[in-house]
């Protein structure tokens, strides 16, 4: 019996959910999803049963270029947790942005066992005049002349900005501006409610 979900047809239309709500999701070290909150089900249009144990590219839109993915895993292997901007697509077709927090789940003797991830949504204007024409430039240079020439040159994009790619984004989210001003640390981390760092006043 084929227990596959069938990938919908990409429709140019927003999910239309709270933007407030914190979508959360558990999945093995393979991404193979092991649970999803309510929220998460709710925007992803999945019923439960349908996302789990279905790998996490089930909600992955075609739109998103590998690189990005590259850099995510790249991250992992080093053991580093990483957040990154990402188009998500529904079971209707209709697509959603989340900026999505990644946790290693790591066991007693720290090997990676999983991850738990987090996504908040993020403000329509950096996905409109800096996220969406970066990453539509990194797909077309990725189906031209492949994912190592879209790496390099997100590697050059990132280096004029003097900044990693979650520098990069934390600095659109904090300031909503592309430049070459330093980031303020910390303001990104509110998304997320981390704990404040007491030495800062």
């Amino acid at each position: 019996m084929d227990t596959r979900v069938h990938r919908p047809i990409p429709s140019d239309r927003e999910v239309d959910w709270n933007k407030n709500k914190v979508l959360l999701s558990k999945t093995d070290k393979k991404g193979t999803i092991l649970y999803a909150n309510e929220d998460f089900i709710d925007v992803s249009g999945y019923d439960e049963f349908e996302l789990v144990g279905q790998p996490h590219n089930i909600v992955r839109h075609p739109d998103m270029p590998k690189v990005i993915f590259k850099f995510l895993w790249d991250s992992i292997k080093s053991s580093e947790n990483i957040h990154v901007i990402i188009k998500n697509m529904a079971k209707t077709g209709r697509y959603y942005w989340v900026v999505t927090d990644f946790k290693i789940v790591a066991d007693t003797d720290d090997e990676i066992v999983g991850f738990f991830c987090t996504r908040k949504s993020v403000p329509n204007e950096i996905i409109v005049k800096f996220i969406e024409p970066l990453y539509k430039k990194l797909l077309q240079i990725e189906e031209t002349s492949g994912m190592h020439a879209s790496e390099e040159y997100l590697i050059g994009f990132l280096e004029e900005r003097k900044k990693t790619y979650m520098e990069y984004i934390d600095h659109l989210i904090a300031t909503g501006k592309d430049d070459k001003n330093k980031i303020s640390k910390g303001l990104f981390s509110g998304l997320f409610e981390k704990k404040p760092d007491p030495k800062k006043k």
